[in-house]
């Protein structure tokens, strides 16, 4: 644990006869405003970082009589392109230890200090942000009426509800222009950004070049009043240009964006105080753990709005279960923390209560490795199906409700895509336990397509399928289409046939194209030929057709054979070189026709 200190450039004064510059400088505290109604006079309880309000230790007349101004108008600009927790609350100088209380929930935001909610809801984003920053007067206690004595209201200091008084604020306001654009998969997100970058430094300065910014959304959070926030380019820069005038001829539209705070034991020795603060290090960790979180619910949001996993339902539900899961863990996370940390800081309890709840979310199901593991599965998997798809291009992804069972269909199913995954059933168990099953999560083993045996089965299953619906497509009386079906029997896919009843082939092997045509007998006209049934799929075939031409002709004649054994071609040109082929004929449709030239 630690005590934040931040020293306050003006000297103190406890009473009009002691004058201390420099003994309590350093127990002052600067926190970041953050859109919170501040007041000189006005209590904070640094435990919770919350406004006490109603409460004030002197009258209003009293305040006024003794509040000294200085003036500080100052104005910047700066490019902001991380995301980071980190960078966001560094733009709004917030501290380590506001920042534990802003992760946890503690603080309540407002004005520009909206932005540090704001994120992106997919990675495929590229960000960046316009931060204006302007400052217009100082205002502080000149300190004469300090000492136990000159308070006026001192049953305060009995009451436990605050451990500062805000003696300082500087006065001024803030503007985040927060501009995004999605990226094709054929754009380089890096130099999309930089490209935006160097675009809103010419924008800054006079505002050309606006024609490419107008791809760019606009978001606005600020401390002036608006009559309508910018949602584009041209609305920001007509924004940005008038944000001075906003702010008053005299700053009188101006905001609290720090804050100085003097500890009330320097009053009253018995009142209540700030023990400690939680480490840099923990508020790191928590940090960490948030950022997390907001990865993966990223990482989900990109994986649900493609169109391989809006085809799938199982997968679907798998992820938004997921995701529903880990919301839940980091609200209670917070929560935890919520209650924790004012605890802490009032001296009630050692800050290792924080680390065994860091702890406690490492041992569990939760922790980031398996969190990421786990989703990192699930993307190659999207991966897969989106592969499998894409190589059945004539083929149409449905649902099983909406096969038509009357019709003649053949059926490419994912069989593997809603069996239960004990990972996910993990989570649950755990968000509703509060323990884990103690069980290892060994989640390579629970994926089906990590299988060899499977991914070999797939593939073969896959370019039958795909060979035979090719060698159908003219074929109006079947149809091809692809489904998800769990069946435990056939793991990883299968391929159903529909024949007009309400049961299907659950393992229908389409047929493959003859293995291959010999000429057995040969004469001045005649050709006897044999044929090597296909590889796959023969106990379907009903017969084989077999087509032959000259070289050179228009038309193919047309001969059946019901079985492989003997085909004979007759009234042939000497001399001739003619194409043959053929196909064997099954109840579904045909095969995949094979080839062959014969001289």
């Amino acid at each position: 644990t630690q005590l934040l200190t931040h020293k306050l450039h003006f000297p103190i004064f406890l009473s009009s006869r002691v004058y201390l510059p420099m003994i309590l400088e350093s127990l002052m505290l600067q926190i970041a405003a953050l859109g919170r109604p501040f007041t000189l006079g006005m209590l904070y309880d640094c435990r919770e970082d919350t406004v006490v309000p109603g409460m004030t230790l002197w009258d209003v007349e009293n305040l006024k009589k003794d509040t000294r101004v200085q003036n500080k108008a100052n104005s910047q600009f700066e490019i902001i392109t991380s995301e980071s927790i980190e960078d966001k609350s560094s733009a709004l100088n917030v501290d380590a230890s506001l920042k534990a209380s802003l992760l946890s929930g503690l603080v309540h935001v407002d004005g520009s200090a909206n932005y540090l909610n704001d994120q992106k809801t997919s990675k495929n984003q590229a960000r960046v942000t316009l931060n204006y920053n302007a400052t217009t007067k100082f205002e502080e206690l000149t300190m004469k009426h300090l000492g136990r004595g000159n308070v006026k209201h001192p049953d305060v200091f009995e009451k436990d509800i605050a451990t500062h008084v805000v003696t300082g604020i500087l006065y001024g306001a803030q503007a985040f222009f927060v501009f995004d654009r999605e990226i094709s998969k054929s754009e380089n997100k890096q130099a999309v950004q930089g490209n935006l970058e160097m675009m809103i430094k010419k924008f800054q300065m006079d505002g050309n070049d606006k024609s490419d910014f107008d791809k760019f959304s606009c978001k606005f959070y600020g401390d002036f009043n608006l009559n309508k926030s910018p949602v584009s380019f041209t609305d920001a820069v007509e924004v940005y240009q008038s944000l001075p005038k906003l702010l008053g001829a005299n700053g009188e539209n101006a905001v609290p964006v720090k804050v100085w705070l003097l500890p009330l034991t320097t009053l009253d020795p018995s009142a209540a105080k700030l023990v400690c603060e939680i480490s840099v290090r923990l508020v790191k960790e928590a940090q960490s753990v948030l950022e997390d979180f907001y990865e993966l619910e990223l990482r989900c949001n990109d994986a649900l709005k493609t169109k391989t996993v809006q085809a799938f339902p199982q997968i679907v539900k798998k992820i938004k279960s997921f995701k529903d899961f880990c919301t839940e863990f980091k609200l209670e996370f917070q929560r935890l923390l919520a209650k924790k940390i004012p605890v802490i800081r009032g001296g009630g309890e050692e800050e290792t209560e924080l680390i065994d709840i860091l702890k406690k979310r490492t041992s569990s199901p939760f922790n980031s490795s398996n969190l990421s593991n786990w989703m990192e599965y699930k993307e190659r998997e999207i991966g897969i199906l989106k592969s499998y798809t894409k190589m059945m291009k004539n083929t149409t992804v449905v649902q099983p409700k909406d096969i038509l069972k009357t019709e003649k269909t053949v059926c490419f199913v994912f069989t593997s895509l809603g069996a239960k995954e004990p990972y996910l059933e993990s989570l649950e168990k755990y968000l509703k336990q509060g323990q884990d099953s103690g069980a290892s999560h060994e989640l390579e083993k629970e994926q089906w397509y990590l299988s060899r045996d499977v991914d070999n089965a797939m593939r073969l299953k896959a370019k039958l399928f795909n060979d035979f619906a090719e060698a159908n497509k003219e074929n109006k009386n079947v149809k091809f289409l692809i489904m998800a079906l769990t069946d435990e029997n056939h793991k990883g896919t299968c391929i159903y046939l529909y024949e007009g009843g309400s049961f299907p082939n659950e393992n229908f092997e389409p047929t493959s194209k003859p293995e291959k045509i010999a000429v057995s007998d040969i004469d001045y006209n005649t050709a006897i030929l044999k044929i090597s049934p296909p590889t796959f799929g023969a106990t379907n075939i009903t017969s084989y057709c077999v087509e032959f031409k000259a070289d050179g002709e228009e038309e193919w004649h047309q001969i059946s054979a019901s079985g492989p054994d003997e085909v004979t071609l007759k009234d042939l040109d000497p001399n001739t070189e003619y194409r043959v082929r053929c196909r064997a004929v099954t109840s579904v449709g045909f095969s995949p026709v094979y080839e062959w030239k014969h001289q």
